[in-house]
C-alpha cells in the first residue's frame, strides 16, 4: 500500500528561539497517485479562486498567515470530505523538554519519527507492506542533509516491511506542501493562541485528523485504525 505524506512545520526549531512550541505535520493519503492528486487539485482550485478574489498574481503563493478565517474554513471543510485524506500533526512543548535542541536538522528527523509513531502508524492496519512517499517543505535545508531523513527512517523501521522516499519542495510552487502548511499551522496555533483558530477548529472532522502533544504523547482526534476496505464517507 502506498501512503503519500505531505509535511511542513510551524514555529521555530532553533535552539535560540524563545517560542515554546514547535509543530510538524500535514496530511497523508493512502492509495494510488490519483488519490493524492485529487486532493491537491481540489486545494489548487479553491486557492486559485481565493487569489482571484484578492486580485493576486496567480503565480504567487497565498501563505497561510495571509488567509482569512473564512478561507481556511472553506478549504479544510472541503478537503476533509475527500476520501483517503487524513490530517496529522505533532506539537512539541519545548518548555517541558528536559534537553535543549542542539541541531535543528537532527531534531526535525526525530520529530518526523515521533509523528509516525504517534499519528500515522497507529491509524494504519498492522502487518502490512507500506511504501511511504514523503513530500516535505525544503526548510532551506542544506544539500548535504537531504538524504538524512530517508536513512534515519529506513534504519528506525528496519524490522518492518516499510520503504521510504523523501523529496523536498519549495512550497511556493507545490500546492500539496501549501495545504500541509495550512494544517500544521492551524494545529500549532491551537497551542500558541487558540482563539485565533477556534472557528477553524470547530469545523474539523475529528475522524479525519489526529493530533498528538509531546512530551506526554497526549492524543486528540481519531483513535481507530483506517479500514482500507470500507469507505469512510459511507461508514456509520
Amino acid at each position: 500500500m502506498k501512503i503519500y505524506i505531505y509535511l511542513d512545520e510551524s514555529g521555530s526549531i532553533h535552539k535560540n528561539s524563545k517560542a515554546n512550541h514547535f509543530a510538524i505535520g500535514g496530511y497523508m493519503v493512502y492509495g494510488d497517485k490519483y488519490a493524492s492528486s485529487k486532493i491537491i487539485n481540489k486545494y489548487k482550485k479553491i486557492n486559485k479562486r481565493h487569489k482571484e478574489n484578492r486580485h493576486m498574481d496567480l503565480s504567487k503563493e497565498l501563505k497561510t498567515r495571509d488567509m482569512e478565517t473564512v478561507e481556511k474554513i472553506e478549504i479544510i471543510d472541503k478537503i476533509q470530505k475527500v476520501e483517503n485524506f487524513y490530517g496529522c500533526a505533532i506539537i512539541f512543548d519545548k518548555s517541558h523538554m528536559r534537553k535543549s535542541i542542539t541541531t535543528s536538522n537532527l531534531f526535525f528527523n526525530y520529530g518526523v519519527k515521533i509523528l509516525f509513531e504517534d499519528t500515522i502508524l497507529p491509524l494504519l492496519p498492522e502487518n502490512e507492506k507500506y511504501e511511504f512517499i514523503l513530500s516535505i517543505d525544503n526548510r532551506n535545508i542544506s544539500v548535504g542533509d537531504k538524504n538524512d531523513l530517508k536513512k534515519f527512517l529506513q534504519t528506525t523501521y528496519c524490522y518492518y516491511d516499510y520503504s521510504f522516499s523523501v523529496t523536498y519542495y519549495d512550497s511556493a510552487s507545490h500546492y500539496g506542501i501549501q495545504l500541509a502548511d495550512l494544517i500544521v499551522n492551524t494545529m500549532y496555533m491551537r497551542s500558541k493562541n487558540r482563539l485565533l483558530v477556534e472557528p477553524v477548529l470547530k469545523i474539523l472532522d475529528t475522524s479525519k485528523f489526529r493530533l498528538n502533544l509531546f512530551p506526554g504523547h497526549k492524543r486528540c482526534g481519531r483513535g481507530r485504525k483506517i479500514d482500507f476496505k470500507v469507505s469512510e464517507l459511507t461508514k456509520v
